[in-house]
């Protein structure tokens, strides 16, 4: 199982472990599960009562019950995405700390939950929406029928299935990369559905740049953790730092506090960034299942108003000069469509764009307020906005429309304005994909830390590797975060745990590092496959 050889002693809490593990099976305390309980209970009656709120609201007479139970069965799986990744990437976090007795395990796994809710509740929503844009265009415009359905469940199952496996053989794979490659089979099968060539339903320059990290991400792990390490060594003398804990002995105040402090900002990034990922499908759900409600932000003021027709009047003029001396008859929306799906543009789509932005214009004129939009045509008036908002989206990327700073800036208020409208996240959303993330960070934990702390290098971690790879994490995040990298943190601290055995000549069980390369090498591949064979099954059954 592992090659440690230090001296055994006997654990008062259970059965004979090498000196220096920590206690992993004392468990929780009775009230501690009953409080668990209590809140996941207490958060479903929530979840419960805010989707009556805010149905009420609208003013609609419910006639049937039936899109009430697809969104009940959609909101527990999606909620059980957000769940398994908690307990999936809590080692993200919490191993170090464990390994080296700066916390208890059952504090650690529950300080580390607190603030994984902390983060999802103070995240922006940006990462959600991204996550979205992802997915094939026709899909999202229409994502209340069956083939919608069939979408939000085959990625979902993908992916939970795919972490449960890795989870439950203890490998630390990335639940980021299983989310997208998931969304990566969902476009690949509709567009083989709808008799296109595969590659047209996936945005593969966002895939080639997740197959740069699945590379990089182990060897800037592996490689800045061990000279981080070395540094150490160099610059901090004390053997302690370097050597195995004794029995329960904890760490320098200085390195234990660095260490709880990383663990800390690990688990509230973890949340700010993982949760909304569950937050964006969520919202796909409630738009397809009750439109009236969740479709348009009713909650804009009129202020926001306002300076939408504002900023629609000045994306319009330029818009209709880019299309100058081109007309279209008929409707506009496949034209736009198309661009958006094939990022190709052809003599119809500047035109095209230019009537439908006109056409939301009208819409929001006419309505004067979106919490006055009529139920029959919510739906419409928010596909219109989020179909004109990639659109414009696509042309500042689409370095060949040559358009001017002012333009740029002047597209770019406009797509701000129709994001406001159509990308906004209910507080109820955060607080449950909060709790659902926060309570699964303190179950299931034991096989990943296990991994991470005990199989990966032959001997027992020390403090200073510790401080390290939990460094190197946390700096991979702000990295991350600043630079809009799509590194994994998985990745970078198991591969950090690695190359700091490397650099203090511990040695490698090259069996766990065999798996782990395989597992993060098929994380893609398998999430693909799984999710685009689930939306085939589905997209029939439904």
């Amino acid at each position: 199982m592992t090659d440690f050889t230090i001296n055994q002693t006997i654990d008062n809490n259970g059965p004979i472990q090498p000196a220096g593990r920590p206690n992993l099976d004392k468990g929780f305390n009775p009230l501690t599960m009953i409080l668990f309980v209590g809140i996941l209970a207490a958060g479903m009656l929530y979840v419960a009562y805010s989707i009556y709120v805010d149905v009420q609201a609208t003013g609609v007479r419910v006639t049937t019950y039936v899109p009430y139970i697809l969104l009940l069965v959609a909101l527990l799986i999606a909620l059980g995405f957000e769940f398994v990744n908690g307990f999936h990437d809590t080692a993200n976090a919490v191993a170090t700390v464990i390994y080296t007795h700066s916390l208890p395990a059952e504090v650690a796994v529950i300080w580390s939950g607190f603030f994984n809710f902390l983060g999802v509740l103070v995240s922006t929503g940006a990462v959600a929406f991204g996550i979205v844009s992802l997915l094939p265009v026709e899909l999202i415009l229409q994502v209340g029928s069956s083939a919608g359905f069939a979408m939000v469940f085959a990625l979902l199952i993908a992916a939970i299935m795919w972490n449960l496996g890795t989870w439950y053989f203890g490998l630390p794979a990335s639940s980021s990369h299983t989310l997208i490659g998931s969304i990566i089979g969902v476009g690949v099968a509709n567009a083989l559905l709808r008799g296109r060539d595969g590659t047209s339903g996936v945005d593969w320059s966002k895939a080639t740049e997740i197959g740069y990290a699945l590379l990089l991400s182990p060897l800037v792990g592996f490689v800045c953790a061990a000279v981080l390490l070395l540094l150490l060594k160099l610059v901090v003398r004390n053997p302690k730092l370097y050597t195995a804990p004794e029995g329960d002995a904890a760490p320098p105040w200085w390195i234990r506090g660095l260490l709880i402090l990383t663990c800390t900002g690990v688990s509230f990034a973890h949340g700010s960034n993982d949760g909304q990922k569950g937050m964006g499908l969520i919202m796909l759900i409630l738009i397809g299942t009750v439109p009236t409600a969740y479709a348009l932000n009713r909650a804009l003021p009129d202020s926001q108003i306002a300076q939408f027709e504002r900023t629609s009047s000045a994306a319009s003029a330029v818009i209709s000069a880019k299309g100058a001396g081109h007309s279209i008859i008929g409707d506009p929306r496949p034209a736009v469509t198309q661009y958006v799906s094939q990022h190709h543009i052809s003599e119809g789509t500047y035109p095209s764009l230019a009537v439908l932005v006109k056409d939301i214009g009208d819409q929001v004129q006419r309505y004067g307020s979106l919490s006055k939009v009529p139920a029959e045509a919510v739906g419409n008036t928010r596909n219109d906005m989020y179909l004109a908002s990639e659109a414009i989206r696509f042309l500042m990327k689409d370095k060949e429309n040559d358009l001017s700073k002012d333009e740029v800036a002047t597209l770019n208020a406009y797509k701000g304005s129709l994001d406001s409208a159509t990308k906004f996240i209910p507080t109820w959303v955060k607080i449950a994909v909060a709790i659902a993330l926060g309570l699964g960070t303190m179950i299931g934990w034991k096989r990943i830390v296990v991994t991470v702390g005990e199989k990966i290098g032959k001997s027992h971690l020390t403090y200073a590797q510790g401080a390290s790879a939990e460094l190197v994490a946390a700096a991979t995040i702000g990295a991350a975060d600043v630079f809009g990298l799509p590194v994994s943190t998985t990745h970078v601290l198991s591969s950090g745990v690695a190359g700091t055995m490397a650099a203090n000549g511990s040695g490698l069980q090259m069996a766990t590092i065999r798996n782990l390369l395989m597992a993060w090498v098929l994380t893609l591949p398998a999430a693909i496959l799984l999710s685009g064979s689930l939306y085939v099954l589905l997209s029939r059954v439904l």
